[in-house]
């Protein structure tokens, strides 16, 4: 699992856009175009992540589901 990193800041303009910084877009591969999911996180966070990485994610968790569920149970 690759550790958080901090790529700056950035500044929310009059229409609401922000400019995501081009050291975060290179190494996350995001191109223009690019579909994100935007999530509010304990009241004062924002997330991002790629539409095509929340895909996969549910992909993966779906075929572990039996898996999945079998060591919620143990907890």
């Amino acid at each position: 699992m690759n550790k958080p990193t901090f790529y700056g800041s950035t500044v929310i303009s009059d229409k609401g856009q922000i400019v995501i910084p081009i050291e975060a877009r290179n190494a996350l591969n995001l191109e223009k175009g690019e579909k994100l999911l935007v999530m509010g996180m304990h009241g004062d966070a924002i997330m991002l992540m790629k539409l095509s990485g929340f895909q996969k994610m549910s992909e993966e968790m779906a075929a572990r589901q039996k898996e999945l569920e079998k060591v919620i149970k143990e907890i």
